[in-house]
């Protein structure tokens, strides 16, 4: 069985944070991901703000899309 759940690690030990149904005794592998904090989040958000100036022209794009809403699909027959 594979199961991803939550725990909190407190005095060394991993408390689940939702039920887990194991045996008694029986031995688990543990991956630990940490979960970032809510301004850790907004920090990376932030850092990657305008990390797309440049690449990418918006006007052009704005332009091309509404140009392609124009073009009618062929008409299908069945």
């Amino acid at each position: 069985m594979e199961k991803t759940i939550k725990a909190r690690f407190l005095d060394g030990i991993f408390k689940p944070l939702e039920k887990v149904e194991l045996e008694e005794g029986k031995e688990v592998i543990v991956t630990i991901k940490e979960i970032p904090k809510a301004k850790e989040k907004k920090d990376a958000f932030e850092r990657a703000a305008g990390s797309w100036k440049d690449l990418v022209d918006t006007e052009r794009l704005i332009k091309d899309i509404y140009e392609s809403r124009r073009i009618r699909a062929p008409e299908v027959k069945l």
